[in-house]
């Protein structure tokens, strides 16, 4: 197995630059890829801020990214719950936070939007300032 960074993830999904693409691609086609959760949250940031992709393109590149046969997410339960919150209106970062910490039973945050958006999406998770 090997770990790819978030500049390896770009390449392949954008095939920006065609050398480094095609070497991303050749890595996802022969090797088992393992991806951190801070890979695929820094790759949502890049895709969205500097591609200026929208968010439902690049939600749905991350979905159709860790449902690749080669792709192993760390904590790819989270991970994929994240992108489905994300897909119904929580920021990924945010959906990430949330579902990184279901288990804690409370989320404390001065983020308001963070607040309306997690309570809109039934998170299980009291979500209040602190």
């Amino acid at each position: 197995m090997i770990a790819a960074d978030t500049n390896v993830v770009v390449r392949l999904l954008t095939g920006d630059d065609p050398a480094q693409a095609a070497q991303a691609r050749r890595l996802f086609e022969t090797e088992t890829v393992f991806l951190p959760k801070s890979v695929m949250l820094e790759t949502e940031w890049v895709l969205r801020r500097l591609y200026r992709k929208d968010k439902p393109e690049v939600t749905g590149a991350l979905e159709n990214l860790a449902a690749l046969p080669s792709v192993r997410c760390e904590d790819e339960t989270t991970v994929l719950q994240a992108l489905a919150w994300s897909r119904q209106g929580l920021d990924f970062a945010d959906a990430l936070h949330l579902a990184s910490s279901r288990t804690a039973g409370r989320f404390a945050t001065f983020d308001r939007i963070l607040a309306r958006g997690a309570s809109s999406v039934a998170v299980g998770l009291a979500v209040s300032e602190p």
